[in-house]
């Protein structure tokens, strides 16, 4: 018995074919390399890509296609790991989760470091400072029982709620270099810092509460803060930043939390 074989036809292809859904954007980039020059310049690069991808993939097709130089962080690309924290067209986001087709894509969309930490290269930053603070505020369950508990640290579901919206910071310092008092002093903890004080100073089951309040006390704490909402706006987490600043500010005059 003969295979039956299947002949060419002369028929359109089939929908979704035809029109190619690449658009052409244009990505200026802030390039900065302290081994060639000392100040930082604007490249241009061009590429044919789908305008429903995020800015995050638009950075790997440089770097894998164009320019091996071009030198960023990133991790899970998921909008999780926060490590991929840049300015895009003005503004404090995070690359994966920036669709292009959002920003105005016939235009250039801008892409450079975000602002207060010092650049090392490209649109890498030096989180030091960042990641110090937020050591400095003791981000971490402490009790004065120093021993091994022998049951489980109960919790209510409202007191749980009580410090929620702070559980979900991912330290990408979106919101810190978002601030225009840490841009112009670097010595201010800054609101993520703050943020991971409010997780623990409202917790029921920490008790050094107020050693964290005394911290944030300093010229460079909660005082610091002007209420901006520039650190709420930018916060990719949704986060309501600056209310959880005022709230540990109102914990400091009032010494209930």
């Amino acid at each position: 018995m003969a295979t039956p074989v299947m002949e060419k036809s002369d028929q359109a292809p089939e929908p979704g074919f035809a029109d190619s859904p690449y658009i052409t954007v244009t990505f200026r980039v802030r390039r900065f390399n302290p081994e060639v020059a000392a100040e930082a310049t604007w490249e241009d690069f061009q590429l044919e890509i789908d305008p429903k991808e995020r800015v995050l993939d638009a950075l790997h097709k440089i770097k894998w296609d164009l320019d091996g130089s071009l030198t960023f962080r990133r991790s899970c690309a998921h909008g999780i790991c926060g490590s991929d924290a840049m300015r895009i067209n003005g503004k404090n986001r995070l690359a994966c989760k920036t669709l292009i087709k959002d920003l105005s894509p016939e235009k250039p969309i801008t892409v450079e470091p975000i602002k207060g930490l010092t650049v090392l290269k490209d649109l890498v930053v030096d989180m030091e400072p960042f990641f110090q603070a937020y050591r400095d505020v003791m981000p971490f369950l402490i009790t004065k029982d120093t021993n091994e508990p022998t049951r489980e640290r109960l919790q209510s579901a409202e007191d749980r709620e009580r410090f929620d919206d702070t559980t979900k910071c991912i330290l990408c310092a979106a919101c810190t270099s978002s601030c225009p008092v840490f841009w112009n002093d670097g010595q201010y903890f800054g609101p993520a810092a703050i943020v991971n004080a409010h997780r623990f100073i409202f917790d029921s089951r920490d008790e050094a509460g107020e050693q964290r309040l005394e911290i944030l006390n300093d010229r460079d704490g909660v005082w610091r803060c002007r209420t901006t909402f520039n650190c709420t706006d930018a916060c990719p987490r949704g986060i309501e930043v600056t209310k959880a600043i005022a709230e540990v500010k109102r914990a400091l005059i009032t010494r209930r939390f």
